[in-house]
């Protein structure tokens, strides 16, 4: 199998990635990256010693490609078909901004809210999680703004690298900061986001995983 995706299901910027395989339809090997277990993190820290997830690895063509728009332009090279960057210049350019935006300004901030449940107790971040939350909220008004028009995708009809980077960002920004009663067009695309195949698919690949979710702090 000359491309092999080490990633994990429930990982949202592996999510990111999975949607795009599953655009293209291109065949790949999954290799599971399990941190709790010393010869899988060995394993995947020798080959990208940051161990940020996900990695493409391209035998054929002798590529060792980390970070998920990385490996979606890649994606996207070898299956333009799919249309996940559009061939035009300017639509091309509103698509990776839009993909930074989901990715700097949503993913971020969502998982610094996720992972400051993760930290004993005592030794969490109020202010940084609480900064995270306004980031997400000033994100959703952007967001809301750029719907306005009415279009179905990210940037119109077609389903893009953008949308990719969408769909995991709004599902698990949902379950921390909540967005559907004040930013219905936002919750709209969601809505639409969580139908696409592509997308319900990597959601039911993640289920069992979804009990490791951590759960909110209780309230002091």
């Amino acid at each position: 199998m000359p491309l092999v995706l080490w990633s994990h299901p429930f990982a949202s910027f592996c999510q990111k990635v999975l949607v795009a395989f599953y655009e293209t339809g291109l065949r790949f090997e999954a290799r599971l990256v399990d941190f709790g277990d010393p010869a899988s993190a060995d394993a995947f820290r020798t080959l990208w010693p940051l161990a940020q997830m996900p990695v493409l690895v391209d035998d054929e063509r002798r590529l060792m490609l980390p970070e998920s728009t990385i490996v979606i332009e890649h994606l996207h090279r070898l299956a333009p078909h799919a249309g996940l960057i559009p061939g035009d210049p300017d639509a091309a350019l509103k698509v990776r901004l839009l993909d930074r935006l989901f990715d700097h300004y949503v993913q971020r901030p969502m998982q610094k809210i996720v992972t400051d449940r993760l930290r004993p107790e005592g030794q969490d971040d109020p202010l940084g999680v609480e900064q995270a939350r306004e980031q997400l909220r000033t994100a959703y008004g952007v967001l809301e703004d750029e719907l306005a028009d009415g279009r179905r995708w990210a940037i119109g009809e077609a389903f893009t690298l953008a949308d990719c980077a969408a769909a995991p960002a709004l599902f698990y920004a949902d379950l921390v900061e909540p967005f559907r009663a004040g930013w219905p067009r936002l919750a709209a695309y969601a809505d639409r986001l969580d139908l696409r195949p592509s997308f319900t698919r990597v959601i039911r690949e993640a289920e069992p995983y979804r009990a490791n979710f951590p759960k909110p702090r209780a309230t002091r």
